[in-house]
């Protein structure tokens, strides 16, 4: 099962755009049924990072949200995406301005 981009819960989203709730909460349910089936004894987290809440997102997404510092390393990729096509908007400038913290480690 792929989780990211799914095709089952990208159908359920274009359902709640298109106003269609009750097809939406059904393509939503069983991309969930499927994904607890799935991931029921595998580990789903994509995060490299070693780490004592790695898989237990609940708990994850807590301390972020309590700390509010930064995003969970596995909700990077997805951001990362959504603002590279907001920087396209002015020819990627904004990399001049800004450099990573020195506990990211950059290819």
């Amino acid at each position: 099962m792929i989780i990211d981009g799914n095709e089952l819960e990208k159908a359920a989203m274009e359902a709640f755009h298109r106003g269609d709730r009750m097809e939406g909460l059904k393509l939503q349910e069983e991309f969930a049924s499927q994904f607890r089936e799935e991931y029921q004894d595998k580990d789903h987290c994509p995060c490299q990072k070693a780490c004592r809440y790695h898989g237990n997102c609940k708990e994850c997404v807590a301390i972020h949200r309590a700390h509010q510092e930064h995003v969970p390393n596995c909700m990077r990729p997805m951001l990362n995406k959504k603002i590279k096509l907001l920087s396209e908007l002015t020819e990627h400038t904004i990399s001049n301005e800004i450099s990573a913290p020195k506990e990211i480690l950059r290819k």
